[in-house]
């Protein structure tokens, strides 16, 4: 497949990591000398200095060719301009655009993007993502990391096995005995920093960063399993009012169990735009890092302390002070992933990465064909694919003993019908079903054959 990635920041670079990493062809198009550069120094791919919007630059990239084109630049109207052109004259098949400002994405405006108007296919929003990533964080106050699958009826949840897990030094085959009706699964390990795919014989130690597969029904439970509870978020404060902020607090307003929220915001015309935006949410106008604000918004007696600031350190720095006034719980937006090793150090209990949660959004529109969710783990290490099984996949009709899965990849889950499975190796995988698989990055290319997905790009 021929890509074009317009915008080779964070967010470009790790697409075209990943893209050129499958064996795709790859061009890269930024006006920053610098970024280009670094994109053709470290990955296999193409780069074309340029404003990715103007026509000659799109045509030097390859666009008459192109199979898709992934606007990701740091301007919403450029990216909306590369996408129009990139239909208008060069037809190219498909086009994806990363939006920020909220005025796009409003439903009522909607009919923008039909092909008549402006022709983008599948608009990403980042905020809207990471404040969707903050509230299963919420969620799920024992995990740093989790992901709905299923439409909600399973969680991927990543837990950190300190030495008061109770299942330490015992086997994945040992738990399944011991709760062979719970429906859940580990199916990745960071050890050491380093991810794998755990056997059956794999044992869990102390300082293991585990992600489980889980019905979610049964999620508490399993976290009671791994020594982990799950308290109830009921008083929370939010550290910046911006849109991430924002759109944290709308939800949490929403919610038929009623949360106490309040919002801290240093500017003021965001701090008034956000309290006429919000019924029934208090929103202090003030610095994050300050104590007497922190303190004025109840921060001792919080549940849990939400830092969205467009700031890293002044989140870090922020959920520090949050925990030393006696905060429960705090979870940091950190778009630097060289800090994320410093968290756990300064006690913060998880992390966002917006990063990590856009190319997520972004890889689940490339996978074409029946892949109907992807998530991103780590920095590009893993994904997790929920993908349904077609009838000329090489996956139909065989038990999951039979198959010739690559080392890096399990089964996480499994719904036939409406039925959920907890896979096991006799379990049989018919026409239909609905996977989920996690697979280790150098793995993906050959999950995508398993599942005839590479068949839709041609």
């Amino acid at each position: 497949m021929k890509v074009i990635i317009c915008g080779a920041g964070q967010v470009g670079w790790q697409i075209a990591r990943q893209l050129s990493g499958e064996k795709n062809d790859v061009t890269v198009v930024d006006n920053n000398p610098d970024l280009v550069r670094r994109a053709t120094d470290t990955l296999d791919v193409q780069g074309v200095e340029g404003f990715a919007s103007y026509p000659d630059v799109l045509a030097k990239a390859g666009a008459r060719d192109a199979d898709m084109i992934i606007a990701a630049t740091h301007s919403d109207e450029v990216n909306m301009v590369t996408c129009q052109v990139a239909h208008s004259v060069f037809n190219v098949p498909r086009k994806i655009a990363r939006l920020r400002a909220q005025s796009y994405l409003t439903a009522i405006y909607s009919d923008l993007y039909r092909r008549d108007h402006m022709p983008i296919d599948v608009v990403i929003s980042p905020e809207k993502e990471v404040a969707e990533a903050a509230l299963r964080r919420l969620a799920a106050p024992a995990a740093f990391d989790t992901q709905s699958f299923f439409g909600g009826v399973a969680q991927l949840i990543g837990i950190s096995l300190d030495e008061n897990c109770p299942v330490l030094n015992t086997s994945l085959r040992e738990l399944t005995d011991l709760f062979s009706t719970l429906r859940a699964i580990v199916v990745g390990v960071r050890r050491d920093g380093t991810l794998f795919s755990p056997n059956a014989g794999d044992q869990l130690y102390a300082g293991d960063d585990v992600y489980l597969f889980a019905h979610s029904k049964d999620l508490t439970r399993s976290l009671e399993i791994f020594g982990k509870t799950n308290r109830k978020q009921e008083r929370v404060v939010i550290l910046g009012g911006g849109n991430v902020g924002l759109g944290v607090a709308q939800a949490l307003e929403a919610r038929t169990e009623r949360v106490r929220a309040k919002v801290i915001e240093k500017n003021r015309t965001i701090a008034e735009k956000a309290a006429d935006a919000l019924e029934r949410t208090i929103v202090l106008h003030g610095d994050a890092l300050d104590n007497e604000v922190l303190t004025e918004a109840g921060i001792a007696r919080a549940d849990a302390v939400l830092c969205v600031t467009d700031d890293d350190k002044v989140n870090m720095l922020s959920a520090v002070r949050a925990k030393q006034a006696g905060c429960a719980m705090a979870i940091c937006l950190v778009n630097d992933p060289s800090l994320v090793p410093v968290l756990t150090a300064l006690d913060i209990d998880a992390y966002i990465n917006p990063r990590a949660t856009t190319v997520s959004s972004i890889l689940r529109h490339i996978r074409h064909g029946r892949v109907r969710n992807v998530y991103s783990i780590g920095d590009g290490e893993a994904e997790v694919i929920e993908a349904q099984v077609l009838s000329t996949s090489p996956l139909s009709g065989r038990r999951i003993r039979d198959i010739d899965f690559p080392e890096g990849v399990l089964v996480g889950a499994l719904m036939h019908g409406d039925q959920y499975k907890k896979p096991s190796a006799e379990t049989r995988i018919e026409e239909g079903d609905v996977l989920t698989l996690f697979s280790l990055a150098a793995d993906v290319p050959e999950v995508e054959r398993l599942l005839q997905v590479s068949i839709d790009y041609f």
